[in-house]
């Protein structure tokens, strides 16, 4: 391992204990600064990613680079201006760091205390997308959580650029740290970052099933994320068909290349005659290469709809991140349940209803981190979500799931204030008792 490598990691680590505990003051101050730092830095930012996007397409070219990629690496003025709104967001959101979760009293004058406190060093290791840089980066400013990056080689110039705009914003912020954000460039980075489980305290990765999974599976560092994003719409037989077009488009062909794109659409056969031959006009007019069952395939055929292609078995379990979409036939909404639950990653899927029962059943039964009714899957985002912007999406089933933002980036600690209380006291024959009583008070009341 490269000494460079593990002293970037220890010099973060050791600046994570001093950013757990800067006052909400200064870390608004810092995040201001780094929203006016990327607005007055917009040509340095535009040229770096120009020299990003020109290598990107020489890189597609030989097949090295899909285009999902590409779109991804794309940053334009109306992207700063993204980027600096995500930061003003998390401004505005409340500091989370040391609320009071819970107290309970153990006896007279001995109080216990669960107090939030960030997770400490965080890796964040993604592909393509630059905004990850400002979003991750302001997110675990407010919580106190030091960062790691490493972006894809894709992406260098555009990441190096935003990321040392932003940490001489912040370092220059009178009470913040040095050294509590770094940034990681070169491929073999990545191992020396997934052994140095001594001091990272959870990973983040971002991007591809295959990227995801070498993660997890070479480190011993928890790891909170997603493999992929295989997202279903069911169109139910009580389904309104203005509502399912709108939406059912909308989730495909807003923005392809996305985790929280739907590539699945499963439809209940008694609304498929009257759904269907125009929501496949629908797809086909944008572009969208439709990949049907047996079923829907011969409904459409005879409707005279042509540039079909047959889905296969493994369709139904791939993430295309393009303007590709499996469709089904189902006879019932148990099939279809069963289908996402079979099939899907447990990231984000809809059912279109105006039928309450079968709304109650499918989000109780659909296990995953977001369920949508009658809207678009596109709105699983934190963001959307109000989170001021997202670390990622999750869907493990601990800690946290569905879009992640600052409530995610926080553990908590337990704080016992006692008066001279031994263990001894409450043990043994004549045992004095707890009394176990929760209360209503704050710790940082305490004097």
């Amino acid at each position: 391992m490269a000494e460079d490598i593990k002293s970037k990691v220890i010099q973060a680590k050791k600046a994570s204990i001093e950013l757990s505990s800067v006052s909400t003051e200064v870390k608004n101050l810092a995040l201001e600064a780094m929203a006016q730092a990327l607005d007055k830095e917009r040509t340095a930012i535009l040229g770096a990613n120009a020299k990003d996007l020109e290598a990107a397409a020489e890189l597609k070219k030989k097949g090295k680079l899909t285009q999902a990629l590409v779109d991804r690496l794309k940053v334009s003025d109306s992207k700063i201006d993204g980027m600096i709104a995500g930061i003003r967001d998390v401004i505005k959101l409340k500091d989370p760091v040391g609320d009071t979760l819970s107290t309970l009293e153990l006896d007279k004058d001995l109080i216990l205390y669960q107090v939030s406190c960030p997770i400490g060093l965080i890796g964040v290791i993604f592909e393509s997308r630059p905004d990850v840089v400002p979003q991750v980066m302001s997110l675990c400013l407010k919580s106190g959580n030091a960062t790691i990056f490493k972006g894809g080689s894709e992406a260098r110039e555009s990441n190096r650029t935003i990321f040392q705009i932003l940490v001489k914003a912040i370092e220059s912020t009178d009470g913040m740290p040095a050294g509590a954000f770094q940034l990681m460039e070169t491929r073999e980075e990545i191992m020396d970052l997934l052994s140095l489980d001594a001091y990272v305290d959870l990973l983040i990765p971002r991007g591809s099933n295959e990227f995801v999974k070498f993660i997890q599976e070479n480190t011993k560092i928890p790891v909170l994320g997603h493999t992929s994003g295989i997202c279903h719409i069911y169109v139910d037989e009580y389904a309104d068909l203005d509502t399912a077009w709108k939406v059912c488009f909308d989730a495909k062909v807003q923005y392809p290349a996305v985790c929280n794109a739907i590539e699945t659409l499963l439809i209940n056969r008694k609304i498929a005659d009257a759904f269907l031959p125009k929501m496949a006009d629908m797809y086909l007019g944008a572009g969208v290469e439709l990949r049907c069952d047996e079923d829907s395939y011969t409904l459409l055929e005879k409707r005279g709809l042509s540039t079909l292609s047959r889905a296969t078995e493994e369709d139904w379990g791939l993430e295309y991140n393009d303007l590709i979409l499996s469709i089904k036939l189902v006879d019932t909404i148990k099939e279809a349940i069963d289908h996402i639950n079979t099939f899907g990653s447990h990231h984000t899927d809809g059912i279109i209803t105006e039928n309450a029962s079968k709304r109650k059943e499918f989000t109780g039964l659909v296990d995953s981190s977001s369920v949508m009714v009658n809207a678009s899957t596109r709105f699983a985002d934190g963001y959307r979500y109000g989170k001021g912007a997202e670390v990622g999406i999750s869907t493990n089933k601990i800690h946290s799931r569905g879009p992640v933002g600052m409530e995610g980036l926080l553990i908590y600690k337990y704080i016992l204030l006692g008066k001279g209380q031994v263990v001894a006291d409450y043990a043994g024959e004549n045992a004095k008792p707890y009394t176990h009583r929760k209360l209503d008070l704050k710790f940082e009341d305490v004097n």
